[in-house]
C-alpha cells in the first residue's frame, strides 16, 4: 500500500462530492488533499470521467508541482494548486470547479455582494473576484500564474485566506480552500449556492442594497466568534 494512500483516499472521496452536488459536469473540477508533513498533495488525474475514479487513480504532486507518485497525468490545474499549498501553509484541501453561477459571475468579472445572512453565516466580505490575468501571463506558466493571480488579489483587497476561503478568478471559475479536502468541498457548495442567491436577488430588486453590518456581524460571530452558539458543543 502507499505511504500516501490517506491522501489518496481523502482526496477520492472528496472528489466524489462534486458530481452528488452538482458542482461539475463531465470532468469540469478537481479536489486536491494535502500531507503538510510530507509536503505533497493527491489530486484527481487530468480528464479521468468521476465514475471511473478510484483513490489509487489518485496523482500524488510535491509543492512545486512534480509528479512523486501515480501512473497517470494530474489535473491540468496541478500547479495552480502547488502554488496556493507552498505559499499558504495552513491550507490542507483545494477546490476547483466550474460551477454554473459561481463561473457565471466569474466570467462576468464581478465580486459577489453580501447580500443576505446564508453569505454571513459564512465570511463578512463580498466573495472577491480576482481580475483576469495579463496577456504575457497566459502566454508564460498559465496554471502556475493563476495562483499568483489568486495570491495577489488577496494582498491587493488585505484579505486573509485563513478567513475567507473562496475566489472567483475572473473569465475563469471558483476556486475554494480549507484545512482539509472535505470542508474545501463544503465552501465550493456554500459558494455556488451564495452565487446563485445573490443573482436572483439582483434580478428581483436591481438596487438591492448591501446587508447591514449589524446583521453581518451578528450571523458570523454566532457561528464563528469567540462566543458562537451555533451547532452542538
Amino acid at each position: 500500500m502507499s505511504i500516501y494512500q490517506h491522501i489518496k483516499e481523502q482526496a477520492y472521496l472528496a472528489n466524489m462530492q462534486l458530481p452528488k452536488l452538482n458542482l461539475v459536469l463531465f470532468t469540469f473540477g478537481n479536489v486536491s488533499a494535502a500531507d503538510r508533513e510530507k509536503n505533497v498533495f493527491a489530486i484527481k488525474p487530468s480528464g479521468v470521467p468521476y465514475e471511473e475514479l478510484t483513490a489509487d487513480k489518485m496523482v500524488i504532486v510535491d509543492f512545486d508541482g512534480n509528479t512523486i507518485e501515480g501512473d497517470l497525468r494530474p489535473s491540468s490545474d496541478t500547479k495552480t494548486h502547488a502554488v496556493l499549498y507552498k505559499n499558504w501553509p495552513e491550507i490542507g484541501g483545494i477546490v476547483h470547479t466550474h460551477s454554473t453561477f459561481a463561473t457565471a459571475w466569474a466570467q462576468a468579472q464581478k465580486p459577489i455582494p453580501i447580500f443576505g445572512t446564508t453569505h454571513a453565516d459564512h465570511l463578512t466580505v463580498d466573495i472577491p473576484c480576482a481580475p483576469p490575468m495579463g496577456d504575457d501571463m497566459i502566454k508564460g506558466n498559465y496554471e502556475y500564474e493563476t495562483g499568483f493571480q489568486i495570491i495577489n488579489h488577496f494582498k491587493s483587497l488585505g484579505l486573509s485566506y485563513k478567513e475567507v476561503e473562496m475566489i472567483l478568478v475572473g473569465n475563469h471559475a471558483p476556486f475554494t480552500w480549507a484545512k482539509t479536502a472535505e470542508k474545501a468541498v463544503y465552501n465550493s457548495a456554500v459558494l455556488e449556492a451564495v452565487a446563485h442567491m445573490a443573482l436572483l436577488t439582483q434580478q428581483i430588486n436591481p438596487q438591492a442594497p448591501r446587508l447591514q453590518d449589524s446583521l453581518i456581524e451578528k450571523h458570523y460571530e454566532r457561528k464563528h466568534g469567540s462566543n458562537a452558539y451555533y451547532g452542538q458543543e
